[in-house]
Order: C-alpha cells, then structure tokens, then sequence
C-alpha cells in the first residue's frame, strides 16, 4: 500500500501548458509562486492540473491567476478546495509593475507556462508575456515540426 501511494506521488512535477507555445509568441518569462489552499498543493504534487485556458489579470495591483483547474484532492474531506478557482500570485513589485505596464499593450496578454515544484517544495507558476501568432505563424510552426518529424524518421 506504502509503495502505491509513493509511486501516486511524483518527486519531480513539472505540468507545461503546450498549447500556449502554439497559440502565444512569448515576449519575457517570469517565475511566480501561487498563493494555495491545503489541498491543491497535495492534487498538484499528483500532477492533476489542467492551465489550456488559464489566464493572468490585474486586479488592484495584484495579479491573479484565472480558469486554471486543479482537480480536487481524493483522500480530501468536505474541506476539499473548488477546482476552478481564482489564485493570487506572489512577484516582486518591481516584477509586477514592469508586468503591468506591458500587459496594457494591445494584443499582449499574461498566461501561465509551466506548474513546477521548487526544490524547496513550494509551488511555482511561469508565466509569460505574451502576444497571440497569426494563422500563417502557426502554419510555419506545423511545417517546422513536420520537417523535423521526417529527418528524425530518416536518421539525419
């Protein structure tokens, strides 16, 4: 029983977001920590987080983590976090006004990269500043992944 519980957990989590690099072209990365109830530190270190559609917003200040979906803790009790929930996250103020500044452009927005572990044991969020590609990027980014599919098939 021990080694099935030890074998649910991951020792190293580290959840991408893969759409986002095909939808977003990244402008700057930062590292944010998240601000977390009890038990979605437990469904994250399982590896049960879902960010296709999360987001990042401004709110007083602050920013705040959207439409990312944690799943809930199963050995949890009716004190189980809400799935979907909003999440503050935790920058420097020099980070989160440089931020600011540039997410007011037009067509930029923040979205979460990448849910990790830290080697201190703490949850941490990438995000990044990022502005949306047009259909003819995403058509180039197809045709250089097709490429490289086919010189790896063929030994090259």
């Amino acid at each position: 029983m021990a080694k099935q519980e030890k074998d649910r957990i991951k020792k190293h989590v580290n959840i991408v977001n893969r759409k986002a690099s095909f939808e977003y072209q990244f402008i700057d990365k930062y590292t944010a920590g998240v601000m977390l109830k009890g038990t979605e530190i437990k469904s994250i270190r399982e590896g049960k987080v879902n960010m296709q559609d999360g987001y990042c917003v401004f709110t007083n200040g602050e920013l705040w983590l959207h439409n990312v979906h944690i799943s809930t803790y199963t050995e949890g009790t009716h004190f189980n976090h809400e799935p979907v929930r909003t999440r503050k996250l935790l920058l420097k103020k020099s980070e989160l006004s440089k931020l600011e500044s540039k997410s007011e452009e037009q067509g930029v927005t923040i979205i979460p990269t990448r849910v990790f572990i830290s080697d201190r044991g703490f949850a941490k969020v990438e995000i990044a500043l990022a502005k949306g590609k047009k259909l003819y990027d995403k058509r180039q980014d197809i045709k250089e992944k097709d490429v490289k599919r086919e010189l790896d098939r063929s030994g090259y």
